[in-house]
């Protein structure tokens, strides 16, 4: 498969890979003796908002997990600032997809957003004033604080995502990873979550989310990773968001019109 990161800006060098808040070398995901992800290598740029993108069975979410250790992978290296995962998890808040949830636990929603301090307050740790304070002024970011007595069962698909995020808002992290974080979710909740994103790339942080929805990406995002088993391209939006890398990785299964989605953004 054509791979067109080389000719979408620098060389990484071994400086940005230390700068990198999140990096991968040479992953490679295989089920069975089917790779789902090639020796892919990824850069995430500090302060930046990228998308994962690439059709479907792309390796996207499974490139995440492995990246994360949720999955095992054959091969490859992850950095996070330019050390190991291991030594910066702390560093790292994940919301995953919606639909990998057990939604039936029996749990409130101010729970949920309190496991977001388990590292402060450890397994047996006691919840104290400041410590639910700080789980409402998460869910007041994300428009769910009159929710929080509520079993998270009884929430809307929506709803149950602004919990998720404000469960990861609580960890304080300096890299957000998000697994399809508006898959299924109603436009005020979509509008709400990007909002929210977009405040934390304002203070600084960083995110990356899976993303399918090729009509946001230049709205949404600054920066574009794309796969399709292997890497096809890399870099900023207006470099690497074109038609002809997503002609790379999505070919024939290209959902919408090139034309149409261009002209769409350019208007």
């Amino acid at each position: 498969m054509l791979e067109l990161a080389a000719r979408e800006g620098r060389a990484t060098t071994d400086a940005d890979l230390g700068k990198s808040p999140f990096a991968i070398r040479g992953l490679t995901v295989a089920y069975g003796e089917k790779p789902a992800v090639f020796s892919v290598d990824m850069t995430v740029p500090e302060g930046s908002m990228t998308a994962i993108i690439g059709p479907n069975g792309a390796g996207k979410s499974t490139m995440l997990k492995a990246a994360l250790g949720i999955l095992r992978p054959l091969s490859g290296q992850v950095t996070v600032f330019g050390r190991p995962l291991d030594e910066v998890r702390d560093q790292i808040a994940y919301v995953p997809q919606r639909a990998s949830v057990d939604w039936d636990f029996p749990t409130r929603v101010i729970d949920v957003v309190l496991m977001g301090l388990y590292r402060e307050l450890g397994l047996l740790g006691r919840v104290r004033m400041r410590h639910m304070a700080r789980a409402m002024d998460c869910l007041r970011r994300v428009g769910m604080h009159e929710f929080a007595e509520r079993q998270i069962g009884q929430l809307s698909g929506g709803q149950q995502q602004r919990v998720f995020l404000a469960r990861a808002l609580a960890e304080d992290a300096e890299l957000y990873l998000l697994d399809e974080p508006f898959a299924g979710v109603d436009a005020a909740t979509e509008k709400a979550i990007i909002a929210v994103l977009k405040d934390l790339k304002t203070a600084g942080r960083t995110v990356v989310a899976v993303h399918h929805d090729l009509s946001t990406v230049r709205d949404y995002f600054d920066h574009v990773f794309l796969l399709n088993v292997r890497k096809i391209a890399e870099g900023p939006v207006d470099e690497a968001f074109t038609p002809e890398t997503l002609q790379a990785a999505y070919g024939g299964r290209l959902a919408i019109s090139q034309h149409d989605l261009f002209s769409r953004n350019r208007s």
